[in-house]
């Protein structure tokens, strides 16, 4: 998950991906969605202590399953 500035008002600014996905899966737009966030939350909890983490901001799961921060470069559009 990472946190990008957001896009309109009613943007968190928050992308979740699997970190799986090709940069072609991801530029069909067919395969993306747009959710509230509170979804996201809804469907895996351990999100929701991130949430207020500031734009710029990156975690991913470590091997034991918990959130880590890391370096992140936010893809080009």
């Amino acid at each position: 998950m990472y946190r990008e500035e957001p896009d309109t008002e009613f943007d968190s600014g928050w992308r979740f991906l699997s970190g799986l996905e090709s940069d072609a899966y991801v530029d069909d737009l067919g395969n993306v969605g747009l959710h509230d966030v509170n979804t996201i939350a809804n469907y895996d909890p351990d999100v929701i202590p991130l949430l207020d983490a500031p734009p710029g901001s990156a975690f991913e799961r470590d091997d034991d399953g918990q959130f880590v921060q890391v370096d992140f470069e936010v893809p080009d559009e």
